[in-house]
């Protein structure tokens, strides 16, 4: 697999289990490597002092046109969850998309 991911974290460090999930779903996303040349993620903690923060994930993707392609954004108090969600809706653009490409 030829696609890569850009993870960026901002206002905290972030965490191996977050990368983790990240790289699953980029996984689980495989078979959309025809329209995707890499994915840039980036997680927000907003009001990482408090204590239960707001995680703000956005996701774009890079064309292999090189397009920035913004996908999602999605926020949630689990990390996790939101990065699962943008990839959720991720995958439901992209196979909008690629049935669009087989229809012609």
């Amino acid at each position: 697999m030829g696609v890569g991911m850009q993870i960026v974290y901002l206002g905290f460090p972030g965490a191996a289990p977050l990368e983790a999930e990240a790289g699953a779903q980029l996984v689980r996303l495989a078979r959309f490597d025809a329209l995707v040349a890499n994915w840039h993620l980036a997680i927000e903690a907003l009001h990482p002092g408090a204590s239960s923060p707001l995680y703000d994930v956005r996701l774009d993707l890079i064309t292999p046109a090189h397009e920035l392609k913004p996908v999602a954004r999605c926020a949630g108090a689990s990390a996790e969850a939101a990065i699962r969600s943008a990839f959720d809706l991720a995958e439901k653009e992209l196979e909008t998309v690629a049935a669009r490409g087989h229809a012609h």
